[in-house]
């Protein structure tokens, strides 16, 4: 009887870790331009001439682009070609980037970061797309992953202070400029390193119409919220902005119900606590984002601090990170995800009510460190374990999908958290009569949106408590989360 021959084992691409060096370092910079700009922002308003509703832009452009077209570009990279698509990515991240450190207008700033915003959403997935083809499961695909995952969360840490110092000693163009020859070389080096692959199937089904639509309807959410200081609440303006933000939201909801291959599948929300992961993670996004956004404009604004010691400040905050991420892992994988997600939100929320004191001649260690070093132990109980309760009950043929969107809940949750928190500090500012600059108006404004933070923060405790469920978070696949 001849012998059967074994199955031809395919060769792993001795490319492969020169090719995650290379995909990590274009998904860094994604992260990295979420909070390097922060600390530039009070600088940027000057000089681009910014009005106090409109500086928030600058963050809610890139996170509303990078969120709604998230998922569509996960499905892009795979239908058409994850090198290809990546490429593009590159191609439209690093022109943008560049287009945004030449920016003489806040018009021409925000629509360049909301281009910035959709590379990132391309790159983003498709790195992760192309890490999962290059390594087999198992123990090489979990130390690819677990690099990955630590260059997006270096990446939010390094910019703080990154954007310090680039603003202080190159001018604010540079927090931009930087991305430049990186993406350069990226763009050069990717034919060389990385394989083309793709998904093969019979008919692609991309769903642009319903990314279009979200995007749109949350963009002119947010636009009736930042303006509504200033036109009013219940003028016609704001009416029939946020009119049609609900009927293109609610246009989006028919479209994915009837499509085909949606691109939000609503069956996953079956499960209770994916969807209550879902809620849980679009507040954190709203606290963490608008929580550095404050905190910028009042550390520059009323404390006169440079933007270097004022990044340098942030380090308190993702070093606890940092620090606390591992202990925390080990405490999900031995109680569960559930109460350590609520103690996270309720850190995050004594975070806020701590900030929500601060006075007009505010002292470091005093009056912002236990804030700082309370809101990192917070990120860290939060992040991780709602990244593993939004892959509760999911499939592993799902988990692509349940983890991108927990991503995109995070970064819209942002991008509309920025723009309340915004509105309403300038509200209070304004209502008190003491005109822009007033130091004490300017605390008390921010003191308000540290205390509605702290309301959303609450909300987050929550929902954790009534919809994360700990009997459905048996067999959950390892989370692929991305930091920032």
């Amino acid at each position: 009887m001849a012998a059967v021959a074994a199955p031809a084992v395919e060769a792993l691409d001795p490319r492969r870790w020169k090719a995650l060096a290379l995909v990590c370092a274009a998904f860094f910079m994604t992260v990295l331009d979420i909070s390097i700009v922060n600390v530039a922002l009070p600088t940027i308003g000057v000089k681009l001439h910014f009005s106090e509703t409109s500086l928030q832009w600058v963050i809610t452009a890139y996170a509303l682009t990078f969120g709604g077209f998230l998922l569509l570009g996960g499905r892009a990279a795979d239908y058409l070609g994850r090198r290809r698509v990546f490429m593009v990515g590159l191609v439209l991240f690093t022109a943008a980037s560049l287009v945004c450190g030449l920016a003489s207008s806040e018009a021409m700033l925000i629509t360049s970061r909301a281009v910035q915003g959709l590379g990132a959403a391309i790159i983003s997935p498709a790195t992760l797309s192309i890490i999962m083809s290059l390594f087999p499961e198992g123990a090489e695909r979990n130390k690819a992953l677990g690099i990955w995952g630590a260059m997006g969360g270096s990446g939010a840490a390094v910019g703080v202070l990154a954007g310090g110092l680039l603003t202080k000693y190159l001018g604010w163009e540079w927090i931009f400029f930087v991305n430049v020859p990186v993406g350069a070389a990226a763009l050069a080096l990717t034919p060389r390193l990385v394989p083309e692959s793709r998904v093969e199937v019979q008919q692609r089904r991309y769903d642009a119409l319903g990314a279009t639509l979200v995007t749109s309807g949350l963009v002119l959410l947010v636009y009736a919220i930042s303006r509504a200081p200033i036109e009013g609440w219940g003028s016609t303006k704001i009416i029939v902005l946020l009119i049609a933000s609900a009927a293109l939201l609610l246009a989006f909801l028919a479209v994915e119900r009837t499509a085909k291959d949606p691109i939000l599948p609503f069956r996953i929300f079956r499960t209770r606590t994916v969807a209550g992961a879902n809620v849980v993670g679009f507040l954190l996004g709203a606290v963490v984002f608008s929580n550095f956004f404050v905190l910028t404009l009042y550390v520059q604004g009323v404390l006169g601090w440079s933007a270097l010691k004022t990044g340098a400040t942030f380090i308190a905050t993702a070093g606890t990170v940092v620090i606390v991420a591992a202990p925390t892992q080990a405490l999900v994988t031995r109680y569960g995800p559930k109460w350590i997600l609520a103690t996270g939100m309720a850190l995050t929320a004594g975070a806020m009510i701590w900030y929500a004191q601060v006075p007009v001649s505010g002292d470091y260690v005093s009056d912002l460190l236990p804030g700082y070093l309370m809101m990192g132990v917070g990120l860290a109980f939060s992040f991780i374990p709602v990244s593993i309760a939004a892959l509760a009950g999911v499939q592993v043929k799902e988990s692509g999908l349940a983890s991108g969107l927990i991503n995109t809940s995070q970064q819209i949750g942002g991008a509309i958290g920025v723009a309340v928190a915004s509105t309403i500090a300038a509200s209070h500012t304004r209502s008190l009569g003491l005109g822009p600059h007033s130091l004490v108006a300017l605390t008390a404004g921010y003191t308000w949106a540290f205390w509605a933070l702290a309301g959303i923060a609450i909300a987050g405790v929550i929902a954790t408590i009534t919809l994360v469920k700990q009997d459905e978070m048996r067999d959950v696949p390892e989370p692929v989360t991305q930091a920032g």
